[in-house]
C-alpha cells in the first residue's frame, strides 16, 4: 500500500473525527462518502488505495462497516488510542441524541399527537426500506447464482421462518465453496497476487481477542453477579451480543431478525414501535444499527425492577450499545494486521459475495414484514405444514398509513428528496391526518 501524504497530530485527528461524528447522516453510503471527502480528498491522511482496501476489509466483518472503517483509519494514524477515539466519536453523538429521543418516546408514545407524528414516520420507513432493497439488489445481484441465493434466503425467512444466523452464515459457507469451484458464478475478481513478506501476527491477534473479549463480557458479568439470569438486562445483553456476531449486511439486513425476536419472542415492543425506532435512527447521525439502543431502552424501561423506569431504560440503552460496539473494536484491532492477506483470499471474497447476495433476500423479508405490520394493525400467524406465515387481517387495513407511504415513495423515488426531508414531510402528514381523523 502507498503511504499517506500527511500525518495529523492526535488533537487534530480528534477534532476531525468529532466533526464527522456529528455530520454522519444518510446511512453507510453517506457516511463512507463523508469520510472519503474529509480524510482522502481534503486532508490526504490516507490515500485512495488504502481507503478502498480498508473498506473491503470492513465488509468482511460483522457490524457497521462505516464505524469500523473510521476505527481502522484512526488505528492506522495513531495506533490503539487513535482507533478508540475515531470509533467512539463516530458512535457517541448519535448515541446520545437517540437516547434522549427514546426517553421522550417512552413517556409520550401514548399521546395522540405523538402517535400521529410517528404514524407518518412508520410509513416513510417502509418507502426507505424499499429504496435500500432496490439499491443493494442493483449492486449485488450481478449473476444468476447470486439472484438464486437471494430468492432462497427470502423464502427461507419469509415462508419457513428459518433462523437468521443460519441463513447468512450458511450463504457465506456456500460462497466459500463456490469460489473454489466456480468463481464466475460469483463474478469474483482475482487478487493482486503479491506475496506478503511479513510474518503472520498470531500473537497480536490472540492477545487482542482475549483483552477485547473480556471488555465485551464485563457488563454481562456484572449483571449476572448482581441481578441474575432472570433479569431483563441479562436477556438484553445476551441477545444483542449474539446479534453483534451475525450483523452482516448492515442494519437493514439484521433488523427483521431483531424485530422478530424482540416483538414475538421477548415481547419488548410492538412491530409499529420497531418501525418508529428505525425512523429515529434514520434521523440521527451515526450507524443505523443504533436502533438497537432504542429496543434496549424500551425493554428495560418496561420491566424496571429494582430500578426506576428511567434508570432501567438508561442501563438497558448503555448495555445494548456496549455489547453492540465492543465487538466492532475487537474485530478491527484483531484483524487489521491481516488486511492485505484477507484481500488476497478468494475463499473469503466468495463468502462475502454470497453473503451479500443473501442479504438482499433478508432485506426483502424485512420489507415484507414492515409492509404487513405498518399497513395492517392486526396480523395472524398461520402454520401450513412446514410453512410459517404472517397473514394480515384485511379489515385492519390502515388507509392513513397507505396514503403516507405512497407520499413518501413519491418524494423519495420521483422527486429525489433526501431521507431527512422525506421523514419530516411524512411526520407532518401523519400529524395532520391523525388529528383530522381524531
Amino acid at each position: 500500500m502507498a503511504i499517506s501524504n500527511t500525518h495529523p497530530d492526535f488533537r487534530e485527528m480528534v477534532r476531525v473525527f468529532a466533526r464527522i461524528g456529528f455530520l454522519s447522516f444518510g446511512g453507510p453510503a453517506g457516511q463512507i462518502a463523508l469520510m472519503h471527502r474529509e480524510l482522502v480528498d481534503e486532508r490526504r491522511w490516507v490515500d485512495e488505495e488504502q481507503y478502498l482496501h480498508a473498506l473491503n476489509f470492513c465488509h468482511l466483518l460483522p457490524g457497521p462497516e462505516a464505524q469500523q472503517l473510521a476505527t481502522w483509519i484512526g488505528w492506522k494514524l495513531h495506533g490503539l488510542r487513535g482507533g478508540l477515539v475515531a470509533g467512539l466519536l463516530f458512535v457517541l453523538p448519535g448515541a446520545l441524541i437517540i437516547l434522549a429521543l427514546t426517553a421522550l418516546y417512552a413517556v409520550a408514545a401514548d399521546l395522540g399527537w405523538f402517535a400521529a407524528l410517528f404514524l407518518g414516520i412508520k410509513a416513510a420507513v417502509l418507502a426507505i426500506v424499499v429504496q435500500a432493497l432496490l439499491r443493494i439488489a442493483g449492486r449485488a445481484l450481478n449473476t444468476g447464482f447470486k439472484r438464486g441465493l437471494s430468492v432462497a434466503a427470502f423464502m427461507a425467512l419469509f415462508l419457513f421462518d428459518a433462523p437468521f444466523p443460519l441463513v447468512v452464515l450458511g450463504a457465506g459457507a456456500v460462497g466459500m465453496i463456490v469460489a473454489a469451484m466456480r468463481p464466475d458464478w460469483l463474478a469474483l475478481k482475482p487478487g493482486n497476487g503479491v506475496p506478503i513478506a511479513t510474518p503472520r501476527p498470531w500473537g497480536h491477534s490472540i492477545r487482542t481477542v482475549l483483552i477485547w473479549g473480556a471488555i465485551w463480557a464485563t457488563p454481562m458479568v456484572l449483571v449476572l453477579a448482581t441481578l441474575g439470569r432472570s433479569h431483563v438486562l441479562w436477556d438484553i445483553g445476551s441477545f444483542f451480543s449474539q446479534l453483534a456476531v451475525v450483523t452482516f449486511g448492515g442494519a437493514y439486513a439484521v433488523l427483521a431478525y431483531m424485530a422478530q425476536e424482540s416483538v414475538q419472542n421477548y415481547g419488548w415492543l410492538s412491530a409499529g414501535e420497531m418501525a418508529d425506532g428505525l425512523g429515529l435512527a434514520e434521523t440521527t447521525p451515526g450507524p443505523l444499527i443504533m436502533v438497537t439502543q432504542f429496543v434496549g431502552y424500551l425493554a428495560a424501561f418496561r420491566a424496571p425492577a429494582p430500578f426506576s423506569p428511567f434508570v432501567a431504560g438508561l442501563l438497558g440503552a448503555v448495555l445494548t450499545t456496549w455489547v453492540t460496539f465492543a465487538p466492532c473494536f475487537l474485530w478491527i484491532f484483531t484483524f487489521a494486521p491481516w488486511i492485505e492477506r484477507m484481500e488476497n483470499s478468494p475463499r473469503l471474497k466468495g463468502g462475502l459475495a454470497a453473503l451479500t447476495a443473501a442479504v438482499v433476500g433478508v432485506i426483502a423479508n424485512l420489507t415484507a414484514w414492515f409492509f404487513i405490520h405498518v399497513l395492517f394493525s392486526a396480523v395472524a400467524n398461520a402454520e401450513v405444514g412446514p410453512l410459517r406465515l404472517n397473514i394480515p387481517v384485511w379489515s385492519s387495513f390502515d388507509w392513513r398509513a397507505a396514503v403516507l407511504a405512497a407520499l413518501a415513495a413519491v418524494l423519495l423515488f420521483k422527486l429525489k428528496w433526501n431521507i431527512m426531508r422525506v421523514l419530516a414531510a411524512a411526520a407532518l402528514g401523519g400529524l395532520i391526518l391523525g388529528l383530522a381523523v381524531a
